[in-house]
């Protein structure tokens, strides 16, 4: 089911959307006025209006409710507990300009627009996770909980939206949980397991996929989820003839301190105080091009770092794609991970 067979348009009649809602068979209908939801409209609202003895010749701006229900993107965690509050079925969660990005249902189940990114993801799934501690002692990093899912499933059901099915996970720290785990999940997308016999690193478990990817893949860490349009990321990539697109989240620190410049001589040479900087950091998400599978080495610990200045030495081209700070959710720290948490259950 797909986000456009709940939209109806407010010219159309009363016995078009009488048609379309028994297709949808949700009993509402939103209505969108130049793809911006203004109305909805109810089979309820359809049969007060032929009891009131309204023409059958209506049009759905005739009979829809002009303030109807929705959420806003960071509220969506709170979607179950409004369409309980105002007893509706269905729920349009909406961005800033008023469209529709979603649908929720009473069942929990989400309607994202149709995306055709068909390309395989790889996820770095096999790290210690060190810095979670002690977490990590009983769970492997990727299967942490946030909200009522593990964090990496969330990563691989945000790229699903966007159309991915081929998923390929490198393990090792804890591989037998995270691929039990999967087997008793439903989903609708496919896991082949990588299994690293030591760890390789960022980079060098992506030598052990040597043969299994021909075409354009996304490259991630298993602990950030990037709220992005990723078929404009992609595209990006491509409009650019790029053999690595790194994406850049921008970071603003403010330095609590007054900082001290000197000379060579050991003389102030300027004072800030406070200072801010601005500096783009590295997400952990990549659009990379097969070809750069065939620089790793075969099992050799490697960075993915190093394998990018590697193929820039080449005269490879790598490019960074920007995304805004509140755009990178890291659940790599105590504090970024509670944030983590906060932001997918609507609390931010």
């Amino acid at each position: 089911m797909d986000i456009s067979e709940f939209l109806i348009s407010e010219e159309a009649t009363m016995l078009e959307a009488m048609a379309q809602l028994d297709r949808v068979a949700k009993k509402v209908l939103f209505v969108v006025r130049e793809d911006r939801f203004v109305a909805a409209i109810t089979d309820g609202d359809i049969r007060r209006w032929i009891l009131k003895k309204g023409s059958l010749d209506a049009k759905v701006r005739d009979i829809a409710n002009y303030s109807p229900k929705s959420l806003p993107e960071r509220k969506k965690g709170k979607a179950r507990e409004y369409m309980k509050k105002h007893s509706i079925e269905a729920l349009p969660i909406v961005d800033k300009n008023n469209n529709i990005v979603s649908i929720v249902l009473w069942t929990d189940e989400e309607i994202s627009p149709r995306k055709h990114l068909n390309i395989p993801v790889v996820i770095m799934a096999g790290g210690l996770g060190t810095r979670l501690y002690p977490y990590t002692k009983i769970l492997p990093k990727p299967l942490i909980p946030i909200g009522e899912i593990p964090v990496v499933e969330h990563i691989m059901n945000r790229f699903n939206q966007y159309g991915c099915e081929q998923f390929y996970l490198v393990v090792n720290h804890k591989k037998n949980m995270i691929k039990a785990y999967f087997n008793e999940t439903e989903k609708n997308y496919n896991i082949d397991y990588i299994e690293e016999d030591k760890p390789l690193g960022t980079g060098g478990g992506i030598s052990l996929l040597k043969g299994k990817i021909r075409s354009t893949f996304i490259l991630s860490n298993c602990d950030i989820l990037i709220e992005e349009d990723y078929d404009k990321v992609y595209n990006y990539h491509k409009e650019e003839s790029n053999l690595i697109t790194m994406v850049c989240s921008l970071k603003n620190i403010k330095i609590p301190y007054g900082v001290v410049e000197i000379t060579e001589t050991g003389e102030i040479e300027r004072m800030k105080e406070k200072p801010e900087i601005s500096f783009f950091a590295n997400t952990g998400m990549y659009i990379v091009e097969p070809e750069v599978v065939d620089e790793f080495e075969d099992n050799t610990p490697a960075g993915f770092p190093d394998i990018i200045e590697k193929c820039r030495a080449k005269g490879g081209k790598i490019g960074i794609y920007p995304i805004s700070e509140n755009s990178w959710l890291d659940m790599g720290q105590f504090d970024e991970m509670e944030k983590m948490r906060r932001k997918l259950e609507g609390n931010e």
